[in-house]
């Protein structure tokens, strides 16, 4: 998760339109909301100090691009249209906290960037099943004028598909905490272990197809936005 500071002024009429720009913000960005509140002036982290009020931090930067100024002061800000504004747009708000989780708004680019890294695990998988006997000459000579005649070879097939299912699920673990948690790298785990185990240990194709019907559905999992969350506790302040 990206860290996120709101620094303000109590006396300042803004807060409150800034925090609401801060939950609607998160939800726009498909993530739970979670951020820290400083008091102006107060025992606040070294790089939230400086500041004016309201002023959004993520991961310790400005969302609207400014550097430490004159902390006594409340703010403006440009909007989209540039006019001035009392806080920082949701849009703005928004664009930066899905950059700092490699999301966009509304999905997740970190996500369905995992979801294609189970595309090669899946084709290793499916090599030897993909023609029938009866074109396996022509299937050969595919690979090998592509140069990939080694992936006939049963000595090869074991080690790529395990590369290829590695990454997938190595996939499913970056960044999982700002996603859906562990639970579908641990679905990734099995299903990558079924593939291996049904291609190449009891030759199983419903075992094989199983897990990788699995590893699309811990991938599609990951991949999926996380609703709002109302969460009037998950405010922390200083």
């Amino acid at each position: 998760m990206a860290t996120v500071d709101l620094v303000y002024d109590p006396g300042c009429p803004n807060v409150g339109e800034a925090r609401a720009h801060l939950q609607e913000a998160f939800a726009n960005a498909g993530l739970t909301p979670r951020w820290s509140e400083h008091v102006i002036g107060g025992s606040g982290p070294a790089h939230a100090r400086g500041y004016g009020s309201p002023t959004i931090l993520i991961d310790g930067r400005d969302v609207s691009g400014a550097s430490p100024g004159d902390e006594a002061s409340c703010r403006l800000y440009r909007d989209e249209r540039g006019g001035l504004a009392r806080v920082p747009t949701v849009a703005q708000i928004a664009t930066t906290l899905s950059r700092a989780h490699g999301r966009v708004a509304g999905g997740t680019v970190g996500g369905w960037r995992s979801g294609l890294a189970v595309l090669p695990g899946i084709g290793a998988a499916l090599l030897p099943k993909v023609a029938c006997p009866a074109c396996w000459p022509a299937y050969a000579g595919l690979l090998t004028s592509l140069g990939l005649g080694f992936l006939l070879d049963g000595a090869w097939l074991l080690p790529l598909t395990a590369a290829f299912l590695m990454v997938a699920v190595g996939a499913l673990a970056f960044r999982a905490r700002g996603r859906r948690g562990y639970r579908p790298f641990g679905l990734g785990v099995i299903a990558s272990g079924l593939v291996l185990l049904g291609k190449f240990a009891f030759e199983s194709d419903a075992a094989m197809f199983g897990g990788i019907g699995l590893l699309v559905g811990a991938s599609l999992w990951n991949s999926w936005p996380r609703r709002r969350a109302a969460c009037p506790a998950c405010v922390t302040a200083t």
